[in-house]
């Protein structure tokens, strides 16, 4: 219910958070996104995009392929805090495997 209720008033896009409890890196997302993904469209055409927990290729594939989007932060954080100013080409390689990731997963 307070799915659909968000969803009908949603513009832009929906964040929708994979996971209950503090932001950060996951081993496994076991919450029914698929079941979410549905309520959300059962009532909105706003795009939705999953993120919280989400630093592995694999887990940016397996989300991509109901989700509209994978949002990735706290994994840029980290290797941000890792390398400081020189974490340029890290960032890039990382952002760059994430993306041909979820750009074959269809």
């Amino acid at each position: 219910e307070r799915i659909r209720k968000i969803a009908k008033g949603a513009k832009g896009f929906l964040y929708v958070v994979s996971s209950m409890g503090v932001t950060g890196e996951r081993t496994n997302i076991t919450t029914d996104i698929g079941g979410m993904l549905k309520e959300i469209r059962s009532v909105s055409s706003v795009p939705a995009a999953v993120g919280f927990g989400i630093h592995t290729p694999d887990q940016a594939a397996e989300i991509s392929k109901t989700a509209d989007g994978v949002i990735v932060g706290s994994a840029v954080v980290k290797l941000i805090e890792k390398y400081g100013s020189h974490a340029g080409g890290h960032l890039y390689t990382y952002v760059r495997m994430m993306k041909e990731t979820v750009s074959h997963s269809e």
